[in-house]
């Protein structure tokens, strides 16, 4: 009787654990993450096919962390809190304060750079128009002027960026970022051959308006001598305002006319991080918007009917949401507890939605794409290749 009933409750605890395997494997294989690693198999060929021009800024970034405590002459305790930091800065008001940065990392820098890093890392042709560095590109650079077409136009600036887990600060040093402009970009791509690099691309992105005082009248520019004179169908168009809050309601507002415009020429994909939704939103006229999936998503449908444009795309922290004329979706992205770098995640979701769009996926797609292509970044601090980013979808 005893050995019976030992023998069915091992029979009984087998049959659950079977089952339970069973939906977990299921699960993963059926989890929309999985499905889209699976319609990643043919993307190789088609985007090594896909030329792709990105521009026109260019950064030198230093990654810096704060000490907290220094225990020894290599050992120290960091400050992991944002709010730790700026508390140490109030407690100095009035009188003064001494703080130690330890440098992690010096890097290429810029929203045009480090997409164009991740974007290249995918396997595109890639072409690069920015501020690198003059005569030759600043050796931060060295690795992307390897495996892409580089036109350096002028001087990089510098970031500071400081990290914590909470977030990071941002410092930086534009005074050569004056220099982007029309005048000097055609010095250096006169306007026939640029024309040559629009017709061939089947992206191109355009960054990074915010630091670049001089990107509304390139965008005319563009829209005057360019665009028209391009043939075909219409190639996809990315543009990240990059932190507008610096710049007026009215600088915004002429930038979203010309956002506007552009849609004539181009399918145009306007990227947005949370805070840059909510100003576009209050330019716009629209209500605040709470930073909760439906409302988040219900915002960037509202932004792209009163643009009329192809796509809008926000991403938080944890989420993405997108609308196009299919309709509009969100994903969640993977929690990563100890990033080992956030400076550039945005812009390393921008370079996997983008790749989503050129791959002709749907909304929900390029969304997973983009969320799983920031998340191996901030994970591994280094951008995913196709081989990479499908066995990280199929974690997920």
């Amino acid at each position: 009787m005893g050995g019976g009933r030992v023998r069915n409750d091992c029979t009984f605890h087998s049959s659950v654990f079977n089952r339970h395997f069973y939906n977990l494997l299921t699960m993963s294989t059926t989890s929309p993450a999985f499905q889209v690693s699976e319609q990643l198999h043919d993307a190789r060929d088609r985007l090594a096919r896909s030329r792709v021009l990105v521009g026109f800024d260019g950064f030198v970034d230093t990654i810096l962390h704060v000490v907290a405590q220094r225990e020894s002459t290599t050992q120290y305790s960091r400050m992991d809190r944002m709010g730790d930091f700026s508390g140490r800065i109030g407690e100095a008001a009035g009188h003064s304060a001494n703080f130690e940065f330890v440098t992690q990392m010096v890097k290429l820098g810029g929203n045009g750079p480090i997409m164009a890093n991740a974007l290249v890392s995918y396997g595109t042709p890639l072409t690069y128009i920015g501020n690198l560095g003059s005569p030759n590109p600043h050796p931060v650079f060295s690795d992307l002027t390897k495996r892409a077409k580089v036109y350096s136009i002028a001087e990089p600036g510098y970031t500071d960026a400081i990290e914590f887990d909470d977030g990071k600060l941002m410092f930086g040093k534009h005074e050569s970022l004056k220099d982007v402009s029309w005048e000097t970009l055609i010095a250096h791509v006169p306007e026939d051959e640029l024309v040559a690099l629009f017709s061939d691309s089947t992206l191109i992105s355009l960054v990074n308006w915010t630091m670049l005082t001089q990107m509304t009248a390139i965008w005319e520019k563009i829209l005057s001598h360019i665009a028209p004179r391009l043939e075909g169908e219409r190639r996809w168009l990315f543009i990240d305002l990059a932190d507008p809050a610096k710049r007026s309601r009215e600088d915004i507002s002429a930038a979203l006319k010309q956002i506007a415009k552009f849609e004539g020429h181009f399918r145009v994909v306007l990227g947005l991080n949370f805070a840059e939704s909510r100003q576009i939103g209050e330019v716009l006229g629209l209500g605040t918007v709470e930073e909760t999936y439906g409302t988040v998503t219900h915002h960037a449908s509202q932004i792209r009917d009163l643009l009329k444009i192809d796509t809008v795309v926000i991403h938080p922290t944890h989420f993405a949401s997108a609308s196009d004329a299919s309709g509009s979706a969100h994903v969640v992205g993977p929690f990563i507890l100890k990033p080992k770098i956030t400076t550039g995640a945005g812009d390393h979701f921008n370079a996997g939605f983008c790749i989503g769009r050129i791959l002709g996926l749907d909304i929900s797609a390029c969304l997973q794409i983009g969320v799983a292509t920031s998340g191996y970044y901030v994970r591994h601090a280094e951008s995913p290749g196709l081989d990479d980013l499908t066995k990280f979808l199929q974690t997920l």
